[in-house]
């Protein structure tokens, strides 16, 4: 069987308006009209988690007060990943790297 290209094309469009309705199926929020623009369907969700580890995480979470801190909507507290690093170290970085990490920097910063 032979297609056209717009046949192709018509089938590509298809297929691309189409897939993230099936990709919505399994998301316990579906899009509707209305005001809010949604459904929710709680049977939809699949917990990865037992109840007995959500427990235990929301009690971890009112011990060391981050569970107060979500109710309230601050923000969460960053944990630190090690000592700050000094100016000066930062600069001494900067002019020892490697000339491929330099120029992938640059484009990270400034784009292609």
């Amino acid at each position: 069987m032979r297609f056209s290209h717009p046949t192709l094309a018509a089938l590509a469009a298809t297929a691309a308006l189409a897939l993230p309705g099936f990709a919505q199926a399994d998301s316990p929020y579906h899009p509707a009209n209305g005001e809010v623009g949604f459904t929710y369907h709680p049977e939809h969700f699949k917990s990865t988690k037992s109840r007995a580890e959500v427990i235990a995480e929301v009690e971890a979470a009112r011990k060391d007060g981050t569970l107060a801190l979500i109710q309230r909507g601050a923000p969460l507290p960053v944990k630190s990943t090690g000592p700050a690093k000094t100016r000066q170290q930062v600069i001494d970085e900067m002019r020892n790297e490697p000339p491929e990490q330099r120029r992938a920097r640059m484009e990270m910063m400034v784009g292609p």
